[in-house]
């Protein structure tokens, strides 16, 4: 027998070639439907539910503060990008009033709030407003945001922010 003919014998018909080439295509197009039903008719994911978007020209960094278990916490850093959001809380908004804090990359305050609260230098989380130089924090001064108890908010940080 020569080369050519065991090859041959070794190759399935065009006709089974055909099938199997199309049945990875149909497995593909069925996973496919059985992902987009099942996107559809499971329940959500979280979603973001407060969002930043920088609507200035600069990169800005951002704390954010809220009551967690009833007592005053902030939380930071997010970087926001020019013309970037970021999603800075992920459940439904409980609390009515969230407080921000943004400075640009050199540190300077780009919004002008009253509502004082600490911050620190690097990556926090700090539970408590009060007494933040005595507890090694730096006082700032947030913005607070109405979100007229809203579930979802999104926050625009343009040029003229309060």
């Amino acid at each position: 027998m020569d080369l050519r003919r065991l090859r041959y014998l070794h190759q399935p018909s065009p006709r089974k070639q055909r099938n199997r080439l199309r049945l990875p295509g149909r497995m593909t197009l069925a996973a496919l439907l059985g992902a987009v039903l099942f996107s559809i008719l499971s329940p959500g994911k979280a979603h973001a539910e407060f969002t930043v978007c920088n609507q200035t020209l600069d990169v800005v960094n951002l704390a954010v503060g809220q009551k967690v278990d009833n007592a005053d916490q902030t939380d930071g850093w997010w970087t926001i990008g020019a013309n970037q959001c970021v999603n800075v809380i992920r459940e439904e908004l409980t609390n009515r009033y969230i407080y921000l804090y943004a400075t640009d990359v050199f540190g300077h305050a780009i919004l002008n709030g009253s509502t004082e609260m600490c911050i620190d230098r690097r990556r926090f989380s700090i539970r408590g407003i009060e007494e933040c130089w005595q507890r090694g924090h730096i006082a700032a001064r947030f913005v607070e945001v109405d979100t007229q108890e809203q579930v979802r908010w999104t926050y625009f940080l343009t040029g003229s922010s309060p």
